[in-house]
């Protein structure tokens, strides 16, 4: 009896130790990709600019922070582990390069697609995920994008936004953030997203993101994409479109998740306000969580 009553005592004990892991030290990450991320949540996510690129929209110039961010974002997994995913910003001579580099790396490919129309130069979007060592998974990456123009990071002050971002922000029910002179608004979703059975954060592209830039005296353009399951794909689109918004693409991020997400990508311009009312009708057919 003594003998159960210790055994019972060392089970009890074991049970109630913390999760004792070794956090990842996303320093030495940021020394692998030669710039600094940021923790969001559990989520480091670290950017890359296009700024090496002029990319137009009809007569619109694209700034990085609205449509031309390469990105990628850990979240640790287990004892030093962690799993990637990204997106990457490329001109079509770049995809065959970044890819062999990424695939020697460890690193998956689960989309290769536009995000925009009608722009030039041609870019394309390449999504990728990977689970492992920290480090080996960030090397990856780096020499990925050393097929690429990707720039070193800049300290070069942001354009000023020219938004009345308190009153978008009122009209999207969603406050957002002045970013390289973009107003970039992020809603998650109310339901849990799990990738291979781990919870995805919305920090790794799994919230929605509304992207505007100013183009005039009240006066924008916005991109970005919705986040949506199946049912809602249509709801949002007929509100897209009965606001003279423009639905670009229409497809799939991942490979493995749960539920199944599609990701609609749009273009609207004209009044600032008058898109953030068609963007906040869309947004109203989405199960996101609220401010």
């Amino acid at each position: 009896m003594p003998s159960a009553i210790v055994l019972l005592s060392a089970l009890s004990l074991t049970l109630q130790q913390p999760n004792t892991q070794n956090p990842v030290d996303w320093k030495l990450i940021d020394r692998v990709l030669g710039r600094s991320g940021n923790l969001q949540g559990e989520t480091y996510r670290v950017g890359f600019p296009r700024n090496d690129l002029h990319v137009t929209v009809d007569a619109v110039t694209v700034r990085p922070s609205l449509a031309l961010g390469s990105w990628v974002a850990f979240k640790q997994t287990g004892d030093s582990t962690v799993m990637l995913m990204g997106d990457l910003v490329l001109l079509e001579s770049e995809v065959a390069p970044v890819i062999d580099a990424l695939q020697r790396g460890g690193i998956e490919q689960t989309a290769l697609h536009n995000h925009l129309t009608n722009e030039s130069p041609h870019v394309v979007y390449l999504h990728i995920g990977g689970r492992g060592r920290p480090i080996a998974l960030a090397t990856a990456v780096h020499d990925a994008l050393g097929a690429t123009k990707t720039p070193a990071p800049t300290t070069n002050p942001p354009p000023p936004l020219g938004l009345d971002t308190v009153q978008i922000a009122q009209v999207l029910g969603v406050h957002g953030r002045a970013n390289g002179g973009v107003y970039q608004v992020s809603a998650p979703r109310a339901d849990a997203v799990t990738l291979d059975g781990v919870e995805v954060p919305p920090a790794m592209g799994v919230a929605t993101a509304i992207n505007i830039q100013a183009t005039g005296t009240n006066t924008a353009v916005a991109t970005g994409d919705f986040v949506l399951i199946a049912s809602e794909v249509n709801p949002v689109l007929r509100a897209l479109r009965a606001n003279g918004i423009s639905v670009t693409a229409l497809h799939s991020h991942m490979l493995n998740e749960s539920p199944r997400l599609l990701f609609m990508h749009f273009w609207g311009e004209g009044d600032a306000v008058k898109v953030a009312r068609g963007l906040r009708a869309a947004l109203d057919e989405v199960n996101v969580k609220r401010n």
